[in-house]
Parts: C-alpha cells; sequence; structure tokens
C-alpha cells in the first residue's frame, strides 16, 4: 500500500505516504479541519498554477500537527493515543512521507538518516510537548505495511 493510516478508533494518529505513491492531479490526505494540510499533486508539464496570495485568515490551532519528510535512511516510527498507550509502529525510509495528526509519538533511526520537519508555529519551548520514556525493543509491534493498511 502506497498510503497508509493509522487509526486510534475513529481517530487519525497518523499518515505515511510511501515514495513509490502515484496518482494523477491533485490528491488532499487530510481532511478541512486539520490544522495541517497534506497533499500530493501530480501535473504534466506546462500545467499553470495560477499566481496567488494566502489572505490572512485567524486560525485557533490547540493541537500541533507535524509533517516528517524522510529525506535519507530508515526510522521506526512508533505511535502513541493522546494518553500515551502505544499503538504500533512503522517503518518508514528514504522518500517517505508522514503526517503525525494526534496523540503521541517516538522514533528510533534504524540508520544514519536525515528528516525535514514541518509544523505550526510559533515554538512555545516546555509547553510545547510532554516527553516521557522511550518505548522498550520487547514491547514494539511492528506492522507490516504491506498487510494491514488503508491504501489507495
Amino acid at each position: 500500500m502506497t498510503v497508509e493510516i493509522v487509526k486510534n478508533l475513529d481517530q487519525t494518529i497518523g499518515i505515511i505516504i510511501r515514495s513509490d505513491h502515484h496518482a494523477e492531479g491533485i490528491e488532499f490526505f487530510t481532511p478541512d479541519m486539520f490544522s495541517q494540510q497534506l497533499a500530493y499533486m501530480n501535473r504534466p508539464q506546462g500545467y499553470v498554477i495560477p499566481p496567488h496570495v494566502h489572505n490572512p485568515v485567524k486560525r485557533d490551532v490547540v493541537w500541533t500537527q507535524e509533517v516528517l519528510f524522510i529525506k535519507s535512511g530508515k526510522v521506526r516510527v512508533d505511535f502513541f493515543t493522546d494518553g500515551r498507550h502505544y499503538l504500533e509502529s512503522r517503518i518508514v525510509s528514504t522518500g517517505d512521507v508522514v503526517l503525525l495528526a494526534a496523540g503521541g509519538h517516538g522514533f528510533e533511526m534504524l540508520e544514519p538518516s536525515e528528516m525535514i520537519e514541518v509544523k505550526q508555529g510559533p515554538y512555545c519551548g516546555d509547553q510545547d510537548k510532554t516527553r516521557f520514556e522511550p518505548l522498550p525493543p520487547e514491547k514494539v509491534k511492528l506492522v507490516d505495511s504491506r498487510e494491514s493498511s488503508v491504501g489507495s
């Protein structure tokens, strides 16, 4: 599967777009109410997106959502609920994109890795996050994306 949704009950915890994802046109992966919007675009040569500016619109952002672009390497992503209950882990690698939409998350670099992170600002220092203990290796539940994911 090239798009995977990590869920807890009806809540989307994360969305993984694999590097081999391909579709025509534009495809949004997030609902309109998400504070971080994530889409894929595939346009032919010569296609024009008209120049535009974004209008000032007041938005109330309560939860930080972040997007990680895996530039190189291999990373295990551990997904948790808002209450810090461990759900599952997935492996992401070069070219994959991950939206961390809700809940908690942790990472272990399985190879030397480079990631680019995009999230809302401004950064609020210690108010921005609550850290907790990493997952012990014997507790890891690795989900094979080829067997149990939602895809397109």
